[in-house]
């Protein structure tokens, strides 16, 4: 898609034909290293789930605005999840719908936080609030990555993870702000996806391997300028941290296979057309 202005959509056609025969970011025919290609998925999970989860919200957003906002947000992380499992697949000789489609739920690499369900709309914008200001830090210094294919696909997306981000923030002051249920929501919201965030800042051999090269980003060195970022939110809306409460999360487990009850479903109902159709075109 091209550059866009939410809710007033505009798509260049050349571009969209460019991405849908596989060129988009990632059309230099650059192969990923084996390291490279299991870093890309990881980052195109995290989009692919997440985007799944906030389409589930068409027709039952609070407003006609956010159906539009968070469809919109859906098809700018579905953009990024595309460019970055066409590069993962190059390493394996698969396509980004092989990788979609065709994987089990032990094959996914997406930390915990992407596959919680929406809950009420106060759940979705905290964890909305969360994976924003995480994707900002992470896409801002992998745009300066040794490898020009995850640059170019980091450079687009911080531009469009900084509207989540502001989309996410204008959100939480508004339920933090409002009613005194709306207020209470919002905590509760926060309280049920704060055990999720210190996966995301988990370091392992891949990242350092990468790292040590220039390709990736330790994800440890974002996690200071992410409390700074949500600290600042919660400073305006007077809502405090929740302390206490990460102790059963298995750190890194997304990353290697291990995921909640919460994906299994997602899977099967993005799968489903395709397994029923294998090759089907239309």
């Amino acid at each position: 898609m091209s550059e866009q202005t939410h809710g007033d959509v505009t798509v260049d056609r050349v571009e969209l034909a460019e991405e849908l025969a596989g060129a988009g970011l990632t059309g230099t025919g650059s192969t990923a290293s084996p390291d490279a290609a299991e870093y890309a998925l990881r980052l195109g999970d995290d989009a692919l789930v997440l985007a799944q989860r906030l389409g589930m919200w068409i027709t039952r957003a609070p407003e006609l605005e956010e159906d539009v906002a968070l469809g919109n947000i859906g098809l700018d992380l579905i953009g990024h999840a595309r460019s970055l499992l066409h590069y993962a697949g190059t390493a394996t000789g698969r396509t980004e719908d092989d990788l979609a489609y065709w994987r089990d739920e032990p094959e996914w690499r997406n930390a915990w936080l992407f596959e919680q369900p929406n809950g009420d709309f106060a759940h979705t914008i905290a964890r909305q609030l969360v994976a924003s200001a995480y994707l900002f830090e992470l896409y801002g210094d992998l745009a300066d990555s040794t490898d020009p294919t995850l640059a170019a696909i980091a450079a687009k997306a911080v531009k469009e993870v900084d509207y989540h981000r502001d989309h996410a923030v204008q959100w939480t002051l508004r339920l933090a702000g409002g009613t005194d249920e709306s207020r209470r929501r919002m905590i509760v919201a926060i309280a049920d996806t704060w055990p999720y965030v210190d996966e995301l800042f988990e370091d392992d051999e891949l990242v350092e391997r990468l790292e040590a090269s220039g390709v990736a980003v330790r994800p440890s060195s974002l996690r200071e300028r992410f409390d700074a970022a949500i600290d600042a939110v919660f400073d305006e809306a007077r809502l405090e941290r929740p302390t206490g409460r990460t102790a059963f999360i298995a750190a890194g487990r997304g990353r290697h296979g291990g995921h909640t009850e919460h994906l299994g479903p997602l899977l099967a109902e993005m799968q489903v057309l395709a397994r029923q159709h294998p090759g089907a075109s239309w």
